[in-house]
């Protein structure tokens, strides 16, 4: 009688051990910008659930004067990975981290000359897709969002 009701509480034991662990993987948490210009905004620069953080689209904007950098797609990639790269060490991750981008270009035609910029930035090339769309946000030429992984 005594093993099994010791067999029982840890039974209990493991249940409430898995149960914990589903929580914690499944809590969402909405970080706050740590861009104060960008406090405003209708989304949130990266949200994590568990050990995943899914990060908001960049573009190439200089988020010090809040305008889009000149020169056209080469400074326009290399300025929205700087501006990923800047989430990603807010919260104690390197671009190693990024596990998945999602790339949308204003024009299929600068696929060679956004690459050339991309690659410097990921040597452990993560999973990617990349699609052209007519109109991003503030007439940028490309926009890059993100799913990076920490692991504790």
């Amino acid at each position: 009688m005594k093993i099994i009701t010791i067999l029982s509480c840890f039974f209990i034991f493991l249940i409430s051990c898995k149960n914990e662990s589903l929580r914690t993987a499944n809590t969402v948490v909405f970080h706050k910008t740590h861009e104060p210009k960008k406090n405003g905004a209708p989304f949130s620069d990266i949200v994590q659930v568990g050990d995943l953080y899914f990060l908001s689209g960049q573009i190439g904007m200089n988020h010090g004067v809040r305008k889009l950098v000149e020169g056209g797609i080469r400074p326009e990639t290399k300025q929205a990975l700087e501006n990923i790269k800047a989430v990603l060490e807010y919260h104690g991750m390197t671009m190693k981290n990024v596990v998945k981008c999602t790339v949308i270009l204003a024009d299929i035609e600068d696929f060679s000359d956004f690459n050339e910029i991309y690659k410097e930035y990921f040597s452990n090339k993560p999973a990617r897709t990349t699609f052209a769309a007519k109109g991003l946000a503030a007439g940028a030429r490309v926009e890059i969002e993100c799913i990076a992984v920490i692991s504790r």
